[in-house]
This record gives C-alpha cells, sequence and structure tokens, in this order.
C-alpha cells in the first residue's frame, strides 16, 4: 500500500502496531531517535522518579537543553538547574546548560535530526525538524517520561496535506513571510492536526534557515508535522554540520550516511493518498504582519505601513527567526543606522554557535552600533520571560513564532509578528515597516479536500478491554469546546477536589445544566477541535470522574487526546456521524442548544471499528494493542510500571 512520508518514516521507527502498512489513524508505538527536554527536564523527572524507574533506558535517545527561564539567577531556578545537571551525569545524558542555544536549534545545529528519523520533544515547536527531512512532533511530559523509560511512546498517525510550493520568493520576501501567509489564507483549520509534506518546484528556492522558519512556525498554522524533502540544499547543510561536530571530535553522522541521503532522500510513494492539496504560488507571497494577538489575523506590510502604527519595543530572537541569515537580514536594514527614540530593540541568537558566526562575520557588532539590546541565547521574552516583555499599553513588532494575548508581557499590551527585515526597519522607524515597498496584495487561495474515511478492519480484543460500549446519546454539536468549558479554571488548581465534586462541575462553563441532565454511562459526540485550550488533565479526568465511558468527536485537539490515552480515556473520531448529526438535529443547533439528548442509544463496536445509531453505522479507525492497553492499564504511568515490573 502506497505510503506517505509520515507513514513510511513512522513504519521504520515503529516498536508496536498493525501487522501491516501503516495508515492514517493508526495508533502505534513509536522509537524515537531523540528526545528534547529544555526547563521542563525537571518535572518529566519527577514523572519518571513517580513511575519507581531508576535507570533511563537508552541515555543516547536524551537530550537536555536549559533554553527557557535563563535569565532568572534566583536561587529556586538554579537548584533546578543543578539537579537537572547532575541526573544527566548520573545517566549519561547530552546535556546543554543554559546559555547554550534555544534546544530545537540545538537539536539541528549539533546532528540530532536527521534525514528519515523521528524526534520528538516536549515542546510544541519540535514542527521545525522537519526542515532537515525528519520526522519532529510534540509529546507532552507524561509522554517524555514513558520515552526516557521504555524507548518509546504512543503516537497516533496524522492525516496528511500537500502544501505545493510553486514559484519563487520575489526579493524582499522571506520565508517568515510564507508561513505568515499560510496561517492567514488557511485559517480554518484546513491542515489542523495534519502532518504537512511541503513540495513542488518552489521548495528549492528555499534556504535552510527559510525552511526552519516555516517548519517552526507551522505549529502556530496547526500541523502536528512539517516536512521538507531533502534536496541539494539541505545535504549542504549537514555536510557543514558535520564538519563543524567533528572538527570538535563528536560524529553523528558519516560521510557515507550523507552521500546515501543524498542518493537516496527519503521520499513518500508516488501514488500516496492525501487528506487535502493546498497549492501557494511564492513569487504572490509578499511581506505580511500577522496580528495583533493571533496569528491568524494578517495585513500585508503595504496595508499596516498606511496605519504608521507605532511602537515601542521590536524583538528578534527566538526559535523561529534567530539563525544567521535573519540576524544578517536585520543587520543589512540596521547598517548605519540607528532604533528610533523611544524604541527598545531586543536581540537574542539561536544558539551560541549563531552568535559566534554572526561576530566573526561583524552582523553581531552591526546590530549593537544600531541600539540592539542583546539578551544571552536562548528563549526570554517570546515566553514572557526576563527582561524586555511589553507593558501595560504597549505595541511590539517581533520576528517570534506567537503573540497571544499576554504572552509577551502585558495582556493590555499588543504584538505584532513579522519578518527579521520588517523588524528592524520598524525599529529604525518607530512604526511598523518594511525594508521594501510592495503592494497591497493576498497570494490567490487553492485549496481541495479530498474523500477519506476510516476502513472498518476487524482487531483482537485485549483481555480487560471492552468488545463494544452502548450508551445513551448526548450531543454537543459546538466545535472548539475547550478545556476550560469542560473544568473550569476556578477549580484546576484546588486539591480537594474529590471524583463527585468533579463529577457534579462537568461541563460547568459550556452547559451550567450538563452534569445534572447527563448520567453515567452517556456517550459524548461533539465537533471539531474537542479538548482545545490549555493542558489541564482534569478535562479528561473529570469526565471518567461522571461515569462517561467515551467522548466521539470530528476531531479532537491533538493535546487533548493525548491526556485522554495518558489516563486511559477512550477517544474516538469520526467526522461523519457528526455530519449526520447535525443534519438530524438542525432545528435545535439552530435554536442554539448545546445539550441535545435525543433519548436513544449509541453503539459502539469496538471489533469491528464501527458505530451504528438509528440504523447507520460509521467506521472509524480500529483501535489496536497501543490504545487498547493504555486503557487496560488506566493510564501510561501504570502502563510502563506493570511493563516494568514495578507495578
Amino acid at each position: 500500500m502506497p505510503q506517505t512520508i509520515v507513514e513510511k518514516i513512522a513504519q521504520a521507527h515503529l516498536a508496536e502496531g498493525p501487522d501491516r502498512p501503516l495508515r492514517t489513524g493508526d495508533f502505534v508505538s513509536i522509537r524515537p531517535f531523540h528526545v528534547m527536554t529544555h526547563d521542563n527536564t525537571s518535572a518529566v523527572m519527577s514523572k519518571f522518579k513517580a513511575i519507581g524507574v531508576k535507570k533511563v533506558h537508552e541515555p543516547r535517545q536524551l537530550v537536555f537543553a536549559l533554553d527557557h527561564d535563563i535569565q532568572n539567577q534566583d536561587e529556586a531556578n538554579q537548584k533546578k538547574y543543578r539537579a537537572i545537571e547532575t541526573f544527566a551525569k548520573e545517566h549519561g545524558v547530552d546535556f546543554y546548560p543554559a546559555g547554550s542555544g534555544i534546544g530545537h536549534q540545538i537539536i539541528v545545529e549539533r546532528g540530532y535530526a536527521i534525514p528519515g528519523s523521528f524526534v520528538v520533544a516536549s515542546d510544541s515547536h519540535s514542527n521545525m525538524y522537519g526542515a532537515i527531512g525528519a520526522i519532529g512532533t510534540p509529546i507532552v511530559r507524561t509522554d517524555a517520561a514513558a520515552v526516557w523509560a521504555t524507548g518509546e511512546f504512543w503516537w497516533q498517525i496524522p492525516r496528511s496535506v500537500e502544501v505545493v510550493l510553486e514559484g519563487k520568493l520575489p526579493e524582499g520576501a522571506t520565508g517568515k513571510d510564507v508561513i505568515i501567509t499560510l496561517c492567514g489564507l488557511y485559517n480554518h483549520d484546513e491542515a489542523l492536526n495534519a502532518a504537512v509534506e511541503f513540495k513542488g518546484a518552489g521548495v528549492a528556492s528555499l534556504s535552510m534557515d527559510a525552511r526552519f522558519s516555516i517548519s517552526n512556525m507551522s505549529t502556530e498554522w496547526g500541523p502536528l508535522v512539517g516536512w521538507f524533502p531533502v534536496d541539494e540544499i539541505t545535504i549542504n547543510y549537514l555536510r557543514a554540520v558535520h564538519q563543524r561536530l567533528k572538527a570538535q571530535g563528536v560524529e553523528r553522522f558519516t560521510e557515507k550516511q550523507i552521500e546515501d541521503w543524498s542518493k537516496n532522500p527519503p521520499r513518500p510513494d508516488t501514488e500516496a493518498s492525501y487528506a487535502a492539496r493546498i497549492v501557494l504560488d511564492l513569487s504572490q507571497v509578499t511581506p505580511h504582519v500577522s496580528g495583533p494577538d493571533t496569528v491568524q489575523a494578517m495585513q500585508s506590510l503595504a496595508e499596516i505601513e498606511n496605519k504608521k502604527v507605532a511602537i515601542q519595543k521590536a524583538y528578534l530572537l527566538s526559535c523561529v527567526n534567530s539563525r544567521l541569515e535573519d540576524l544578517e537580514a536585520a543587520a543589512n536594514v540596521l547598517k548605519g543606522k540607528k532604533v528610533a527614540p523611544g524604541v527598545q530593540f531586543y536581540l537574542g541568537a539561536a544558539s551560541a554557535w549563531v552568535q559566534q558566526e554572526a561576530e566573526k562575520r561583524g552582523i553581531w557588532k552591526t546590530l549593537l552600533d544600531a541600539g540592539a539590546n542583546p539578551l544571552p541565547a536562548g528563549c526570554g521574552p517570546c515566553i514572557g520571560l526576563g527582561v524586555g516583555l511589553l507593558g501595560k499599553g504597549e505595541v511590539g513588532i517581533s520576528a517570534t513564532n506567537r503573540n497571544f494575548k499576554g504572552r509577551m508581557g502585558s495582556r493590555d499590551a499588543q504584538c505584532y509578528l513579522a519578518s527579521p527585515e520588517v523588524v528592524a526597519a520598524s525599529a529604525v522607524a518607530g512604526y511598523i515597516t518594511g525594508a521594501h515597498k510592495f503592494a497591497a496584495s493576498t497570494p490567490s487561495r487553492t485549496y481541495q479536500e479530498f474523500e477519506s474515511g476510516a476502513a472498518a478492519e476487524k482487531v483482537e480484543i485485549l483481555p480487560g478491554f471492552p468488545e463494544r460500549v452502548k450508551g445513551r446519546l448526548v450531543f454537543m454539536p459546538n466545535d472548539n469546546v475547550n478545556t476550560d468549558a469542560i473544568y473550569g479554571k476556578d477549580y484546576t488548581y484546588r486539591d480537594d477536589m474529590s471524583r463527585e465534586m468533579m463529577a457534579k462541575i462537568v461541563m460547568e462553563n459550556y452547559d451550567p445544566q450538563f452534569a445534572s441532565r447527563t448520567q453515567a454511562g452517556d456517550v459524548i459526540v461533539s465537533g471539531f477541535n474537542f479538548g482545545t485550550g490549555s493542558s489541564r488533565e482534569q478535562a479528561v479526568t473529570c469526565l471518567k470522574a461522571k461515569g462517561i465511558p467515551l467522548v466521539i468527536a470530528a476531531s479532537f485537539s491533538q493535546t487533548y487526546l493525548r491526556n485522554a490515552y495518558n489516563n486511559g480515556f477512550l477517544c474516538v473520531e469520526v467526522p461523519e456521524l457528526v455530519k449526520k448529526l447535525r443534519e438530524q438535529f438542525a432545528p435545535q443547533i439552530a435554536g442554539e442548544e448545546k445539550t441535545i439528548i435525543p433519548g436513544d442509544d449509541i453503539d459502539i463496536d469496538f471489533t469491528s471499528g464501527t458505530i451504528a445509531w438509528r440504523g447507520d453505522e460509521f467506521a472509524f479507525s480500529p483501535l489496536g494493542s497501543v490504545p487498547q492497553s493504555l486503557v487496560i492499564a488506566d493510564g501510561v504511568e501504570n502502563l510502563v510500571a506493570k511493563r516494568l515490573g514495578l507495578a
């Protein structure tokens, strides 16, 4: 069976899964090539120790890189950093102390991600490794602890979307403008939780740093993977990495491997099946700005220039746009100029290596001479830590990847995202502007969705897992039911919440009558992107406390899905069922009913991967041994402990 690149790379790293070629929707156990944790290593250590494990399964898999709160010198933070370093030394784990650089940059520039590899991190921007021809995807902390303990974690194969790049970027447009454009043009979940494969003749015109920017910020667009093909540009980058590492006595891959990647790069099968196709003509891409407060709203640079939006702070830092090419582009704009009075311009390289090279080339001095405030190589203001945060009423222009309200400082501030050139030009002008003049324009939107659906398949049911679940249908027709709606923030940090108390406040912020109208055994069916929002696990455990056996949805937030199975809770995606229910209950939905309980049952057969309701049958991806084992064990921590003989 022809496979997409994500299916092929997952197959090559498969630890447990179906005895056939992998396809979209399969739940599998993956043995990743590497797993990176940063400051959250401390939290993963706690989970690892709570399982009862004494020894890391495969130390060479792990990479620790301290990068988030590195400006914080208080004793509590330094104690945490020392504990992480001690753990790394005790277990033989590669460790990069504060100041070495941002973890994602460490992964690519130090040779941990290679073509065809599967590399994960407990950080959302691990999509970035896709630029190198690897599968890079995020995991949560519990998953990281499982990898430390067993070398494996569970994953569901996402649908794949082709993004065909045509033409060539005009001078003054950048990789950042490409991903800003994609976020703005396709902002109705076209790529949500998908594996995006960039392809087409336009790829060859994009530099390696541009590809890193696009893959990195694909996170904000919604995909779980942002993969680029391996070509001459990739190979040249890998040769440079190999030579730099070899000069320091390190060899993470060989010259023979480079030659093999050059002659036989990882690629999808010709007849692979995709969920959708997007086509973007790079020649139509011009500088654009995201925001404020969301990456889904974009304006052409020409439009926003006319508004003369004054700024107080500018940022050239983060894992998306602070590599050498980015710093050089900004320096070319700033050469011989000064940052405008009243503007603070903050600068941080992606890594110490990047900064050293920028210093050698005179780029760093140009930026400092223009008035930039240097920060250590790390995350800092991008995550709202350290100096330089946006104050109340301030406006910032940033080359970072997120501009959510309050992320970079005050919730009463505004933040726009743009390329390094636009950030530099704006810092000099004192308002949002660019170094090149373009007419106001937006690339054409080309999106084609293909018919796809789960194929019913017989699976073996493990002892302790139900062959079927039958319960009263409870339909929640809304999309984007978030974790605060499921389990309110007022209870999230309370330690006195018993299971009975949790059951009484389920969905309180969605429908105050929900808890009193529903009962144990009810089956919830909801819309697209169920469980979006924060990563609070109580949004799962409160449903278990209520006695809800499973949730069926058109799609799930990936974080919610991971938290659900990590807590042994069933979630099943069946978009066709949701479409049918919306047709059936259109009057109630038009009347804004949030919870529809028609009174009849829905029947889920796990042996065949089918759902029956009112005479109709709907297929879903079969749940094999991996998800069944998680449910039987009541979560991943129990499963790991059991497999290691600790429970």
